[in-house]
């Protein structure tokens, strides 16, 4: 028996409208999860978080696993009760890591060796351990250990990333099955994670690897790692037809407002990405009209909030307020940007979700399409290509 459930309701075209049931609560899909990588969100708090609607909170087996540690976690009575989040939580594998750390990291067929970015250690993961990690951390949903390959390697790179992933996932689902440790199928749901780069017969052999173990979900890595916004869109056209349909689907690390309307008109139903609060910390601010750059000298007399139609914290005060914080280097001005992003973003699922159920949601993701514009618009949407490279110590 599965630790999760996941329901339909609504289609509408290739997009769904859904239900997913984990031991800590149920959420609305098409949901987005915001990032707390070390288990805290980045300048908000969980009550904040929940006060916002949001439902999945997701962290990080390769940070956690360096400090503060999993046995300490598990000591202190799970992720749940060490960061106070009530809702259901999800940590990733590490495996993006794999990438991000490259400089730092030794790949062999057994796992992977890491020099610590703390301080030097060596720290080896291979996929008995991430599972380990994950099981004793006690997310409700955890990830296959897997290779993450750059969007510009070689095809032969690539397939060699794929043979790693798959005898992967085949240790990670023995070691979730193993009776030793907390967690497992019937606590824990694992997601197998498909690779293949932007090659479409190598993504289709990862997904049939993945689909053949039968968990409780799907999940769509190596995107948002350097390609192109076309080329990520081409990836999901090949890839959302053929995603098992009664089973929630995972688009890992993306992103802009605008990829999360176009991979949900294809079927994508759970996201994640670092953008909402590591841009709120940079000084932008996201709407339906695209990102604003609160830092900008127009803003520093405007008297109207940030966007009046996503209440926050943030919309109690000014655009100029906000400027002024960050220009003063005032940590509370990121704080009120993040606080809004989130919001923001647990709007726009929202929308989509009452648009789903309506029958009405081509017509929203063609008003969004014409309304959010960023110069250029390619730049925006590789923005989470380029925090991730360079905020890998401190995702979220």
């Amino acid at each position: 028996m599965s630790a999760i459930s996941f329901n339909v309701i609504a289609t509408d075209g290739a997009a769904r409208a859904g239900t997913l049931t984990t031991p800590h609560g149920s959420v609305p899909t098409p949901c987005f999860m915001a990032v707390a990588t070390l288990g805290g969100f980045k300048g908000v708090t969980v009550q904040q978080a929940e006060d916002l609607g949001q439902g999945i909170m997701l962290s990080n087996t390769y940070h956690l696993a360096l400090r503060p540690g999993p046995e300490r976690v598990r000591k202190l009575g799970g992720l749940h009760a060490f960061t106070g989040w009530r809702g259901p939580m999800l940590t990733d594998s590490g495996g993006y890591q794999v990438f991000s750390l490259a400089a730092n990291r030794k790949i062999t067929d057994e796992g992977v060796w890491f020099r610590s970015h703390l301080d030097g250690t060596a720290f080896n993961l291979t996929p008995e351990e991430s599972i380990r990690i994950q099981r004793l951390l006690g997310a409700d949903i955890i990830m296959a250990f897997d290779e993450c390959p750059a969007a510009d390697a070689e095809r032969s790179a690539i397939e060699a990333c794929n043979r790693r992933t798959a005898a992967w996932l085949e240790r990670s689902v023995r070691a979730w099955r193993a009776p030793d440790l907390p967690g497992g199928a019937n606590e824990q749901a694992l997601y197998p994670i498909v690779q293949g780069g932007l090659h479409r017969d190598l993504r289709e052999a990862s997904l049939a690897d993945a689909v053949r173990h039968e968990l409780p979900g799907t999940a769509l890595g190596g995107l948002a790692v350097g390609e192109s916004f076309a080329d990520r869109l081409q990836v999901l056209d090949w890839m959302c037809p053929h995603l098992p349909s009664a089973k929630p689907r995972y688009l890992m690390g993306v992103g802009t407002p605008l990829d999360l309307v176009e991979a949900v008109s294809r079927g994508i139903d759970q996201f994640d990405c670092v953008l909402p609060t590591r841009m709120g910390r940079h000084g932008t601010a996201y709407t339906d009209n695209g990102p604003m750059r609160v830092k900008r000298l127009e803003y520093a007399e405007d008297p109207r909030p940030v966007d009046p139609d996503t209440p926050s914290q943030a919309s109690r005060v000014s655009r100029a307020y906000i400027q002024h914080l960050l220009k003063s280097g005032e940590i509370l001005g990121g704080q009120l940007l993040s606080l809004h992003n989130l919001a923001y973003y647990q709007r726009l699922m929202a929308r989509m979700r009452a648009a789903i159920v309506a029958g009405t949601f081509t017509e929203f993701a063609d008003k969004f399409r014409a309304s959010y514009v960023d110069a250029p618009a390619e730049a925006e949407s590789s923005e989470s290509t380029k925090i991730g490279k360079r905020a890998s110590n401190d995702d979220g």
